[in-house]
């Protein structure tokens, strides 16, 4: 049996931010990182660019060998997380091995869901979560004149422009009537598939497909819950995500959504932690726990999980998620940080209302819409307007009173907070 002090399962942003954290207080103590990629780390968020070409597979590791060589990292690649025995400290791979731990982060990330649209399973279609499935997706596009996207979150949006610049006739197929749901508001979002469309991107919002056939070696014919048929010759799954967590069964960690984890990454089984997507915490402006899913959120809680396995003294707890999301289509920038909507549920009593400033130039492109709670921030989005994600995310988080600035903010935003900042950070 293998044996390792520290044993993290996952190579991206939780996982290294794990590994920073526990190797500031504890440099020498073994310590394992055991991936089912096949390459060094890199960050899910550049795999359009390597679609796209912009991106080399070969120059977006997010650490090279050298540094895993520095902070005696043992990388493993290639090999999947099978089972966890609790009770005995150890694990077994996909390929029979065993592992002995004293502390297991679990930061296995997450996975595409293939939805259950008859004729699917037998057609050719690619999906985007890995670097190897960018390397497809880019193979793929390279032989092809059309493509079908289905789904309009970030990776069917990212995937449809790089095929679309790429020279590819593009249909998006959405089953909400928006595009990015859960990141925008209708408004916003309908600045945002106005810009594809102008770009030749058919869209194809409040519809599904009903069926799906294959033609050829590698296209598709689909069939829409209105009658309509469209042909393409590339079929990109872009419906969603779901945590990695099936090694989860029989072991006694609790999971729900993903795994349940406390205010410090940990699981309800000793020595064991969870962290970014994977992980199902604290909501941040509610009692519940969720799976947020993002980068930020990722990085936080990694950074937290590394810190309470080694017993870090300047370990705090999480605060919960706050989803934040930078997203560029055609050269803008949208931004939605929090809340997007006044539907959120606040927990909020009547002296703390909700209210909502909203500025709107359609000829310029520009969207602000602000929401507050009180006088605190609940949430923030934007589109081709100056804001700062990280900064509004910390007047979320750190629920900064702004009575005294809150005409100034609307007005100027990125400003007024970079100063508030300035004047709180800690």
């Amino acid at each position: 049996m293998h044996q390792s002090n520290y044993l993290i399962i996952g190579s991206s942003h939780a996982a290294l931010e794990a590994l920073a954290a526990i190797r500031i207080q504890d440099p020498d103590a073994s310590l394992t990182l055991i991936t089912r990629d096949n390459h060094l780390p890199y960050s899910p968020t550049v795999l359009p660019y390597v679609v796209s070409g912009r991106s080399q597979a070969e120059n977006v590791s997010l650490k090279d060998q050298r540094y895993l060589d520095t902070h005696k990292v043992n990388y493993i690649t290639g090999r999947s997380l099978l089972s966890i025995a609790p009770d005995s400290s150890s694990l077994i791979l996909d390929n029979g091995e065993q592992w002995h731990f004293d502390k297991l982060l679990l930061a296995t990330g997450a996975s595409p869901i293939i939805p259950a649209i008859p004729g699917l399973g037998q057609t050719p279609f690619n999906v985007l979560r890995t670097l190897d499935d960018a390397i497809a997706l880019r193979q793929a596009s390279a032989k092809a004149q059309s493509a079908i996207v289905l789904g309009a979150g970030l990776v069917g949006m990212h995937g449809a422009e790089n095929l679309a610049e790429a020279g590819l006739e593009v249909c998006i197929i959405e089953m909400q009537t928006q595009v990015l749901p859960g990141y925008f508001d209708p408004q916003a979002a309908a600045m945002i598939e106005t810009a594809f469309s102008q770009h030749g991107v058919q869209m194809k919002m409040g519809r599904k497909a009903v069926r799906i056939q294959p033609l050829g070696e590698s296209g598709c014919r689909v069939e829409l819950d209105n009658g309509e048929t469209l042909t393409a010759d590339l079929l990109l799954v872009s419906t969603g995500v779901k945590p990695v967590i099936d090694y989860c069964t029989g072991s006694g960690i609790d999971i729900d959504q993903g795994i349940l984890v406390d205010d410090h990454m940990a699981t309800n089984r000793s020595n064991i932690w969870a962290a970014g997507d994977v992980a199902q915490g604290r909501d941040f402006y509610s009692s519940a726990r969720v799976v947020t899913g993002i980068l930020p959120d990722a990085v936080e809680q990694g950074r937290i999980a590394g810190m309470a396995m080694c017993g870090d003294p300047y370990l705090k707890a999480y605060l919960g998620g706050v989803p934040i999301n930078t997203y560029t289509f055609y050269g803008q920038q949208a931004i939605s940080v929090g809340a997007s909507e006044l539907s959120i549920d606040t927990e909020a009593d009547s002296a703390d209302q909700s209210t909502v400033e909203l500025r709107v130039d359609t000829d310029s492109g520009v969207f602000q819409k602000i929401i507050f709670k009180g006088n605190q921030l609940l949430g923030i989005s934007a589109i081709n307007a100056p804001l700062d994600p990280g900064i509004m995310w910390q007047l979320i988080l750190r629920r900064i009173d702004l009575s005294g600035v809150k005409a100034e903010f609307v007005a100027q935003p990125l400003e007024t907070g970079r100063r508030l900042m300035s004047e709180t950070w800690r």
